[in-house]
């Protein structure tokens, strides 16, 4: 799953009435079978599936929505596997639905595939790398000679004229190559990379996460990543938002540990900085200006939070989004704990689904953050590069 857009600037949106973003999963077949999968996605779609129709209807619930259109993303498993999949991109893009894929790296991605995609009216895509070496891509995807095929797919992706994202989601066995990472994206020609702060769900549960000042670390170093000519966002990490904004007041840099290490790589890899910071903060979250359909209707606040609110085979999407108590909890910045008290609870608000599956509630606080309101991050001993 991704929180893919293109780069084109949107009208600024009322999230209360609109997402910007609506993730359909629409199958959990794959076939790969990631370490980190939210999904934990299976070789065989699932029992349960929207079907074609209800599929057609969903797509005119979201044009119900209104204008501006929230971007619908098309995701998985591997969205490639859905045998119907260009009908339901054909009818999205016939009502002005902005729509954006997010395939698996598999076989099934020839080049056919991509002139496919293209001709479909799909502008943007998003290719998963978890690593700057195959032991560590390879290792996560669970296929051995992913990583160069992955590679050669957002090569092949961006050639053909796709806004082409990747994705890459934070854990120990990864963390020190991020800086290799940036470097190898900007190369292979990618236009956005989106940065995944772990939440512990689907297989994830089983990955090791990264401390809380560390991911402070990686969300300066992400800043300074975003002044090299690609836009970085982030996902499950509302805090970098925070970060980038003290940034560009004129606070420092931390200058040690994690942060100090991957800064030094960054510039080694791809020199000074030399352009100005694309660093997306627009102030969505879990819930607000963003809204997640499971492969069977069920929704969800976002994919890694799974809080059922409805399906869409009873109610409207729209209905869901607007009128749901938790969603306009969330909407209304309403939290506890750290969350709740913090000046940047609006901008930021913390990740809900880090929340949720940390505490069971979805409007507590997010023990990834280590900012304490009104101040600065806690102290960050032990920090090792």
């Amino acid at each position: 799953m991704t929180a893919m857009t293109t780069a084109k600037p949107r009208a600024r949106l009322d999230f209360a009435q609109r997402p910007m973003l609506v993730f359909w999963e629409v199958t959990r077949a794959c076939q790969l079978a990631c370490r980190h999968c939210r999904a934990s996605a299976t070789a065989q779609a699932l029992p349960g599936e929207l079907t074609t129709a209800q599929g057609l209807d969903l797509i005119d619930q979201v044009a119900g929505f209104g204008r501006p259109y929230p971007i619908l993303v098309l995701t998985g498993g591997d969205c490639l596997l859905r045998p119907d999949l260009f009908d339901l991109v054909e009818h999205a893009t016939s009502l002005g639905v902005p729509v954006a894929l997010s395939p698996s790296v598999t076989p099934s991605l020839t080049p056919q595939m991509i002139d496919r995609i293209v001709a479909s009216g799909v502008k943007a895509v998003s290719i998963s790398l978890d690593g700057a070496v195959p032991a560590t891509h390879d290792g996560v995807r669970g296929i051995p000679g992913h990583f160069e095929d992955t590679l050669k797919a957002i090569r092949a992706l961006s050639t053909a004229g796709l806004t082409v994202q990747v994705n890459t989601t934070v854990m120990r066995a990864n963390v020190e190559e991020l800086a290799d990472v940036a470097n190898l994206i900007s190369r292979a020609g990618a236009h956005i990379w989106e940065v995944f702060f772990l939440v512990q769900v689907g297989r994830g549960v089983a990955t090791d996460a990264v401390s809380p000042a560390e991911h402070e670390d990686i969300c300066h170093f992400l800043y300074d990543a975003s002044q090299h000519g690609f836009i970085v966002r982030t996902v499950e990490a509302p805090f970098f938002r925070r970060v980038v904004a003290r940034r560009q007041a004129g606070d420092a840099a931390p200058t040690s540990g994690l942060y100090h290490a991957l800064s030094g790589r960054l510039e080694a890899l791809m020199g000074p900085a030399t352009g100005r910071p694309r660093a997306h903060t627009a102030a969505t979250r879990d819930g607000k200006g963003i809204v997640f359909i499971a492969h069977d209707g069920e929704v969800n606040p976002a994919g890694f939070l799974p809080h059922p609110l409805g399906n869409v085979r009873d109610e409207s999407i729209a209905a869901i989004y607007r009128d749901d108590p938790l969603l306009r909890r969330i909407r209304a910045a309403d939290f506890t704990g750290r969350c709740g008290r913090c000046e940047y609870a609006d901008m930021c608000g913390g990740s809900r689904a880090r929340a949720f599956a940390a505490s069971g509630d979805a409007l507590g606080e997010d023990p990834a953050c280590p900012y304490q309101p009104g101040g600065t991050p806690e102290p960050a001993a032990g920090r090792g590069a």
